[in-house]
């Protein structure tokens, strides 16, 4: 266990030197601000407003206190607080910078397709226990993909097990949403023929984190479902065609899509890759069908269309590529923002082919999963 060996003053940090030998810097106003009588007990929520100290707020007394703790009177307000050598440990930014960034994706190829059993879990491990649970979320978020098994195969039941993981999103399509073949349909996905690989509603500011597909009926000739990890193949571009990337990180591509049955037009632009903070992959936003017309700067436009035709060319390469069917009973579960989706033609006049699809936020996936490994 950490605990603070010494403490050492500075104009706008105290040091502190731990047991282990390591040092962390902790800036006054950051400690001022995460006092612990700053938050609610009860909603956790900060209550201090750290506007009403100044910018020269600094120790007037400072030590380790009988019971180990970082000790401060402060020299505005009469206050005095007392920090946690756990907490500040856990909390130090100074460490938490110098160490290099992991991520916490697992990239897969085409080769998943010959272990589809690792990203499976069966229905009632999740519904009866937060082991079962807490695997499920972490397959959705670091592998961003799995399949449940044996769910039940009536209309709406598996809001049940989304239910153990929170509310879904609505969206304009409703909840579920029936993916079945329909007359006069207002998107794609409601007709029999193939679909490439795409991901659903770029045309979303912010499109759904997560998507779910239980399928109810899959009697039809053809409907084969497949999937591609995004991240892997921007991984590859970043490896190995860099300026290509650089495109499609950099490059605003403009999404449309007129819907007759909202009487509303839809319209977003967004890079076909984001980037987090770290420089790991946040989004990917990709969909052929609802690319608009693009009005990018004439002086790069050969070059965008030249960087999308080659990502889109590796996002259906049975390098990354993999193809399997779902069963009744199946749930197909993904990162909406990582994981393209498509599947074959099929025949309807073969059998039927019946999924209901629900959408829920990539914070509710993470949220619950910190929860549950916190407790």
């Amino acid at each position: 266990m950490n605990s603070i060996s010494k403490l050492e003053k500075n104009s706008t940090y105290i040091k502190v030197i731990w047991n282990d030998g390591e040092e962390s810097k902790f800036n006054y106003l950051w400690l001022r601000d995460n006092c612990p009588t700053a938050h609610d007990k009860d909603s956790r929520h900060r209550m201090f407003n750290i506007l009403n100290v100044s910018l020269s707020i600094n120790p007037k007394k400072y030590s380790i206190s009988t019971d180990g703790k970082l000790e401060i009177e402060w020299s505005e307000g009469n206050h005095i607080s007392y920090y946690d050598p756990k907490w500040l440990r856990e909390n130090c930014y100074t460490l938490k910078n110098k160490r290099k960034y992991v991520s916490p994706y697992k990239l897969w190829d085409s080769s998943l397709e010959k272990d589809l059993k690792s990203i499976q879990i069966d229905h009632d491990e999740i519904v009866n226990s937060d082991e079962g649970l807490i695997k499920w979320l972490e397959l959705l978020h670091h592998t961003g993909i799995a399949i449940v098994k044996n769910a039940p195969v009536e209309k709406n039941s598996a809001l049940k097990v989304l239910n153990r993981i929170s509310h879904t999103r609505e969206t304009f399509f409703k909840t579920p949403f029936e993916v079945i073949n329909i007359p006069k349909p207002n998107n794609s996905a409601y007709t029999a023929h193939a679909l490439r690989n795409h991901m659903d509603l770029p045309w979303f500011e912010n499109p759904p984190g997560y998507q779910f597909l239980h399928c109810l009926i899959n009697s039809a000739k053809g409907g084969d479902s497949s999937a591609v990890d995004a991240f892997a193949v921007a991984d590859y571009l970043r490896n190995n065609e860099k300026e290509t990337f650089d495109i499609l990180v950099n490059t605003p591509l403009k999404f449309r899509d007129k819907d007759y049955t909202q009487e509303a037009v839809r319209t977003v632009y967004g890079t076909a890759i984001s980037l987090t903070k770290d420089g790991d992959y946040n989004d990917i936003r990709y969909s052929i069908a609802t690319l608009d017309a693009l009005d990018c700067h004439p002086d790069i436009m050969d070059s965008v269309y030249k960087a999308h035709h080659r990502f889109g060319n590796l996002l259906h390469d049975t390098k990354f590529q993999i193809n399997f069917r779902l069963e009744p009973g199946d749930i197909f579960s993904f990162n909406n923002r990582r994981l393209l989706h498509g599947r074959t033609e099929f025949d309807p006049n073969s059998g039927q082919r019946h999924l209901q699809g629900y959408y829920m936020d990539r914070d509710e996936i993470i949220g619950r999963l910190n929860y549950l490994k916190s407790c």
